[in-house]
């Protein structure tokens, strides 16, 4: 797969372009530590703090626990298979409310249509 599939398959999970930086690196060198990675990307720290804080809430960076902290990435395969899974959760979800939704709009289009 080349680096552009990986980039775009990032994006269209809602990385963003900082966050798909710094998960590549990462994944390429192992553990890093902050600095580490803001240096070798030539990004400013605060940036890479908050992508690394987000990286870690959606769980494909883990931090170790001593001072001061490295950061792992999660293989790419995971990542791939637990955006699978959340993207299949929001797939249910949306069927689940099918009804509910057609109703809404339903209701919506009688009352702009009413109005006229």
């Amino acid at each position: 797969m080349s680096k552009e599939r990986v980039i775009k398959a990032l994006r269209g999970l809602g990385l963003s372009s900082v966050d798909v930086q710094v998960y590549i690196y990462l994944a390429r060198t192992g553990p890093q530590k902050m600095r580490e990675i803001a240096s070798a990307l030539k990004l400013p720290e605060n940036k890479v703090d908050r992508s690394l804080k987000e990286l870690q809430t959606i769980s494909i960076v883990k931090a170790s626990i001593e001072y001061p902290m490295e950061f792992v990435a999660m293989p790419f395969e995971e990542v791939i298979d637990l955006f699978i899974e959340v993207k299949k959760e929001q797939a249910k979800t949306m069927q689940q409310s099918r009804e509910e939704l057609l109703s809404s709009w339903k209701a919506t289009i009688k009352k702009e249509t009413a109005k006229s």
